[in-house]
């Protein structure tokens, strides 16, 4: 498969393409005259970079993942500490945006509340 090809059928762009395989995430081979080449299974192999992106991983764990990556998906067991690591992690920080958030609102309305009785 192309490169134009595999972007098509995965809705990326070339550009990204190119990005996943220079961080090691997407394989791909040369013809003799220089054009990159797609295994069948390089659309899968895309959806699932795709759906680890948009889960908040960076490139460098996603790489790190891929041998556990199983057919369907699904995380192997050898991994999943490293996803529950991250997971604590947005738990953490969305706690922390949470009390970031109930301070500035507490900081808004004591400021309507004294523009009210104008002190």
């Amino acid at each position: 498969m192309k490169i134009g090809e595999l972007a098509a059928a995965t809705g990326t762009s070339v550009r990204l393409l190119r990005y996943y395989e220079e961080q090691g995430l997407l394989e791909s081979y040369r013809l003799d005259s220089g054009h990159r080449r797609y295994d069948d299974n390089a659309p899968a192999v895309v959806r699932r970079i795709r759906a680890l992106l948009d889960a908040g991983l960076p490139t460098r764990v996603i790489r790190d993942l891929q041998p556990c990556i199983r057919q369907d998906g699904s995380v192997a067991e050898c991994k999943l500490a490293t996803l529950q690591e991250h997971l604590d992690g947005l738990d953490d920080r969305i706690s922390a945006l949470s009390e970031t958030r109930a301070s500035l609102a507490r900081l808004v309305s004591d400021t309507r509340t004294r523009e009210k009785i104008g002190t």
